[in-house]
């Protein structure tokens, strides 16, 4: 085998144990949220997923979805644009020294479109007035109620100048994911908080910008590596001058946290022989005295077509085999599936009274009833049905079940 191609080979296996899709994986949601600083969560019911299925299967009772959006409700993990910037869940101890990070880098991306609103500095300034007023002492309020409370104070708050108005107070520090609350339709719709009454103070002086982004570098390579620092300046919305920075100090202070390799002539960087998935820096979960059936043979993963196992990376994430996400074509899930780490097929769920319908296409794979693939497939499904909380059932390419129409 070329040299080049054992080295990606390498990267989806390390990347594989950084990201904790494999043993040993985190001790709860909220640690894997902590050891990759953020995760992209702009499909909320499937983002849950991307940390649920990152904790370790050693951890009894399973992570459900339930847990996940307990966790969101009472405000340990939060979900707000940032990075990107894009919808992200952050924990709540990590967003205020995050942000700060980012802010100045979120507001140069969003000019332009603050211009074309008239968003400039004095009506931004008295929208977030406004709308901290509005949230105040505990009142979460959904969206729709936010822009009535605009329009009361004489703005627009329709379209792209609303989405900028909130976009622009959550980069400020002025608002926050709220309790979620259901729609008529059982879904959860996402609410706004006081971004002060959910995300503690920390201490008194913060960290320094550099001390922020070698922070910021650390956990991403020790999280997601081997990768690059095109891979990390993409993921994080700094630019590379800006992750070289982080990197320096970081190998400067510890210099035994990361290590190189070299792909296509390119330095990755990754965790120096750390395979733990706890809280940053340290602390891994246990490792479960005995893996599975599918860590002996074939193995399936079902992940968001955002999780971070794809969007983690830009420079390097064809190693997957694929390109991902993809827009759907004639109706084809965006989701991914992943066999042994690379792109294999796509998938979807459909939520119906009593059970949970999971559309699975795979890439010219024969996974014929009593296969090894078959029963790696079946057992992701399995999986994906206790976190949802429904009897699971796989529907194959064409057919239809009761329901469909």
């Amino acid at each position: 085998m070329e040299p080049e191609r054992m080295g990606r080979d390498a990267a989806v296996r390390l990347r594989l144990h950084a990201q904790m899709l494999r043993e040993p994986a985190a001790a709860s949601a909220e640690a894997a949220l902590r050891r990759l600083l953020a995760v992209q969560a702009q499909e909320f019911p499937y983002a849950r997923w991307s940390l649920a299925q990152r904790v370790s299967r050693s951890i009894a009772p399973a992570v459900t979805a339930a847990d996940i959006e307990e966790a969101v409700a009472d405000g340990r993990i939060l979900r707000t644009h940032i990075l990107r910037p894009t919808w992200h869940f952050v924990h709540r101890d990590d967003l205020r020294w995050l942000m700060a990070l980012a802010a100045p880098r979120l507001e140069q991306a969003n000019s332009l479109t603050y211009r074309r609103t008239g968003i400039d500095a004095a009506p931004a300034a008295r929208s977030a007035q406004v709308l901290a007023r509005a949230v105040a002492d505990g009142h979460h309020l959904p969206r729709e109620a936010l822009a009535e409370k605009l329009r009361e104070a004489g703005f627009a708050a329709k379209g792209l100048e609303l989405a900028y108005l909130v976009m622009h107070a959550e980069i400020s520090g002025v608002l926050v994911s709220g309790t979620p609350v259901r729609s008529a339709g059982g879904a959860l719709k996402q609410t706004y908080a006081l971004f002060d009454e959910r995300v503690p103070a920390g201490p008194r002086t913060g960290p320094t910008r550099a001390e922020a982004l070698a922070e910021l570098v650390r956990r991403y390579f020790a999280s997601r590596g081997p990768a690059t620092v095109k891979d990390c300046a993409d993921w994080s919305g700094m630019t590379m001058a800006d992750v070289r920075q982080g990197l320096k100090l970081t190998l400067a202070a510890e210099p035994a946290t990361l290590a190189e390799m070299a792909i296509d002539g390119v330095v990755h960087y990754y965790g120096a022989g750390d395979s733990s998935a706890g809280d940053p820096g340290a602390g891994a979960a246990a490792r479960p005295a005995g893996g599975t059936a599918s860590e002996a043979g074939p193995r399936v993963d079902l992940v968001q077509c955002y999780d971070e196992y794809i969007m983690g990376y830009s420079a390097t994430r064809h190693y997957i085999g694929g390109g991902a996400p993809a827009f759907p074509f004639q109706g084809q899930p965006m989701h991914v599936v992943l066999l042994d780490g690379r792109l294999a097929g796509s998938w979807r769920h459909t939520l119906l009274p009593g059970r949970c319908e999971l559309d699975i296409r795979l890439h010219g794979s024969a996974d014929a009833p009593g296969s090894p693939l078959a029963a790696a497939v079946q057992e992701a499904v399995d999986r994906y049905g206790a976190f949802i909380g429904l009897p699971a059932v796989r529907v194959q390419y064409g057919a239809k079940l009761e329901g469909h129409t």
